[in-house]
């Protein structure tokens, strides 16, 4: 069986837009080709950061969850490590609850807004 994770990453601030669509697609593409599935995938944009890292202020935060082997874990973690484009990542297994609530979420973004008048 396997387990529903979610994995934030920031990545600096000083990468190109194309490069930035590079760097997710390098991470999407490694949890998928290790066995790993996308469940939903959300990109934050350019925030400032609580502290400075780096002697950086902001970073590009990315949202992906997946479903995969924890095995799966270690690889991926390893792999943010070994890219100087990340600053911070974090990876969290996600017990029911917490999967209802991201679904609720994702649910509550998506609904359209009537207008009115």
């Amino acid at each position: 069986m396997l387990n529903q994770y979610e994995t934030v990453f920031i990545a600096t601030p000083v990468l190109s837009e194309a490069q930035m669509k590079e760097t997710v697609t390098k991470f999407r593409d490694f949890i998928t080709e290790n066995g790993g599935e996308i469940v939903h995938e959300e990109s934050w944009g350019l925030r400032k950061l609580a502290y400075p890292i780096q002697k950086k202020t902001t970073g590009f935060y990315h949202l992906i969850e997946f479903k995969a082997d924890g095995a799966l874990i270690d690889k991926l973690e390893t792999q943010y490590r070994r890219d100087e484009r990340i600053i911070r990542f974090l990876t969290v297994k996600m017990d029911k609850h917490h999967v209802e609530f991201a679904q609720k979420r994702r649910n509550a973004k998506v609904e359209p807004k009537t207008m009115e008048g």
